[in-house]
């Protein structure tokens, strides 16, 4: 039996080494993560902690938090990587259609790719109806857009046995939840075999900034860091995917955005570099793999 019930093992080095898109060995794909937390259900993630430790609804302080991200957050962002020119995909709550409809708006106008993010910022596990939470999802985001939605990260990214059974029954093509590796895999699925997304969860400040709770300047380092990993002697040849996760949020204040800017700054100074949306990367990902 395979350690991992979807994707066969191998090792990164005895795998085929994929050409990148126009000769660039690495590929980046920036995800932002556009949520709806509920202000009368308890929140996903916390930043302050109830006194006592006794939860309450509604939670004021931490629906502010990420309230914030939704009003002052994405207007950083989306004036920062449009003023860049730079392919964006928006890993996307459907509800944030009707609960924030100008950020919406705006992402659409952007012309972001709308991935799948569930209906609102609840996990997969959390009731009954899977199913249907995610063909709603898909049908409204696609009304919104006029276009089908290829790729799913699933909220918190957690899923039951069935998501990607579901998903590709749903049309989806790729999915991010299953980081195995630098580059993207053909994963089991029925009715047919999906893609999993290389996402990340080192270069993501949701795990950076909410998790471990490090200064400003923590990602941009983390950054410097894999990028000398990745150009040492060492490394498997061939190209890689580099995902970074981001939140309006964490990497929308005003004492982190900056060192956002530098990330992209130190990525587009390499002549090495393709910027690339989920399908994009999927598209390239699957010509590559049949050849």
């Amino acid at each position: 039996m395979q350690a991992n019930p979807r994707i066969p093992y191998r090792l990164a080095n005895r795998q085929k080494p994929l050409r990148g898109p126009g000769g660039k060995r690495l590929i980046v794909h920036l995800v932002v993560n556009i949520e709806h937390w509920p202000f009368d259900r308890e929140m996903p993630r916390k930043l302050l902690t109830a006194p006592h430790g006794r939860e309450q609804v509604p939670d004021v302080p931490n629906f502010c938090w990420a309230d914030y991200g939704m009003r002052a957050g994405m207007a950083r962002l989306l004036a920062l990587l449009a003023g860049r020119g730079l392919p964006v995909s928006a890993s996307i709550n459907a509800t944030v259609i009707d609960s924030y409809p100008d950020c919406a708006a705006a992402i659409r106008e952007a012309g972001w790719e709308f991935i799948g993010h569930g209906m609102h910022q609840t996990s997969l596990q959390g009731g009954a109806g899977e199913r249907d939470v995610i063909r709603r999802a898909l049908e409204k985001l696609t009304a919104f857009t006029g276009k089908p939605v290829r790729g799913w990260l699933s909220p918190g990214l957690r899923e039951t046995g069935a998501t990607p059974d579901i998903l590709a029954a749903e049309g989806i093509e790729y999915l991010c939840d299953w980081s195995v590796d630098d580059v993207p895999h053909w994963m089991q699925a029925r009715p047919r075999d999906l893609i999993a997304m290389p996402y990340t969860l080192e270069l993501n400040d949701s795990v950076v900034y909410a998790v471990e709770k490090h200064s400003s300047a923590e990602m941009l380092r983390r950054l410097e860091t894999t990028l000398a990993c990745f150009d040492s002697a060492t490394e498997p040849a061939g190209a890689k995917v580099l995902g970074i996760g981001l939140h309006p949020h964490l990497i929308g204040v005003p004492h982190r955005l900056p060192y956002l800017a530098e990330m992209l700054d130190l990525l587009q100074a390499r002549g090495d570099v393709a910027f690339l949306t989920g399908s994009q990367i999927a598209d390239w990902f699957a010509r590559e793999a049949v050849e």
